[in-house]
Parts: C-alpha cells; sequence; structure tokens
C-alpha cells in the first residue's frame, strides 16, 4: 500500500487534457516555407463559432504561441500565416440507463409495464476548440486542428489544462518541434 500511495498521488495531480478530435492539412503545403505567424483582430471572421469571444481566448492564443515558437515561428504583423482560434463551450448532462432491478416492485395490477429511462448523474461543461492555420498570400486553409473535452471545474487548473491539449494538438502539426 505504501508503494501505491505516490502513484495514486501523482495520477490524481495530473490535468486530463482534451481529445483531439480531427487534423487535417492540405496536401502539398510545404510547412517549412512559413516563418511567421499571428493572431487576427477579434470579428476577422464572420462564422458564428468564431463569434464567441471566450475568455479562455488569451491563454489558448499564449499556448499556440509557445508551440509555434518551438517549431522556429517568430510572431510578426504581416505573417506568413494567419492563426485564428475557435472556442466554443456547451452545457451537457452525463446519463445513465436504469435497470430492470431498480424498476418499483410489481403488486398485481394488471397491464404493468416497465421501461428503461436516462437518469441524468452530473453536469458538466464540454469545450470544443478550433484551431485553422490560413497561408496569408493566397488566403487558403492549409492545416486545421480540433479538440475537445470536459472543462475542468478548478479555475486555476484550465491554463494547465490547456497547455496540455495545445501541446497534444500541435503533436499532430505537420513541423515537429525540435
Amino acid at each position: 500500500m505504501k508503494k501505491l500511495l505516490p502513484l495514486l498521488l501523482v495520477l490524481a495531480a495530473c490535468v486530463p487534457s482534451a481529445q483531439v478530435t480531427a487534423v487535417d492539412q492540405m496536401a502539398g503545403t510545404d510547412f517549412t516555407a512559413y516563418h511567421t505567424y499571428n493572431f487576427p483582430a477579434a470579428g476577422a471572421r464572420n462564422e458564428a463559432g468564431y463569434q464567441v469571444m471566450s475568455p479562455t481566448l488569451p491563454v489558448w492564443q499564449a499556448a499556440i504561441a509557445r508551440e509555434l515558437e518551438k517549431r522556429g515561428y517568430r510572431r510578426a504583423p504581416q505573417p506568413d500565416v494567419w492563426v485564428h482560434v475557435g472556442v466554443v463551450v456547451a452545457d451537457k448532462v452525463q446519463t445513465r440507463e436504469t435497470q430492470i432491478w431498480e424498476a418499483p416492485p410489481y403488486m398485481g395490477q394488471r397491464r404493468y409495464g416497465w421501461q428503461s429511462q436516462q437518469v441524468p448523474v452530473q453536469a458538466y461543461r464540454e469545450g470544443t476548440t478550433t484551431v485553422d492555420v490560413v497561408d496569408a498570400a493566397r488566403n487558403t486553409l492549409v492545416w486545421q486542428g480540433n479538440v475537445a473535452g470536459a472543462i475542468t471545474k478548478k479555475p486555476n487548473r484550465q491554463v494547465e489544462q490547456i497547455d496540455n491539449s495545445v501541446a497534444e494538438l500541435f503533436a499532430r502539426y505537420p513541423v515537429p518541434a525540435p
């Protein structure tokens, strides 16, 4: 038991990252030709998913900037690529299905029927973040990645959760970190 306790403490301290749900890139794109990046001003896109101003948007941008700079990119006012970030948060309810042994006891009534039902277990918030890398000269989407997952309820751990999610997403970016 004494050997198991440190392992349990380490596992309890871990902050889960979101799951990478999709990564796509334009075929034939030479990502080594890109050296600079920047984030467009708020409202540069018209799509509804990008109009939501999440309070965590600066945290996402900082984590993405770190990952791009690890790969040799530098921030510039007129970049080679624009990086668009969309954050959507939805309230979700986890449910479970009732089982026959949870049914009320049969008391001899005729036409007694029982049917399985969904019972709420807990409410949580789920976030989905989309990162688009757009070739600035051609105004063409060259790479897109999506991450999604439950959002931690502890605000002080959200930064760590976002950092883990961005690192996992950019592990699939065409330019590897050294």
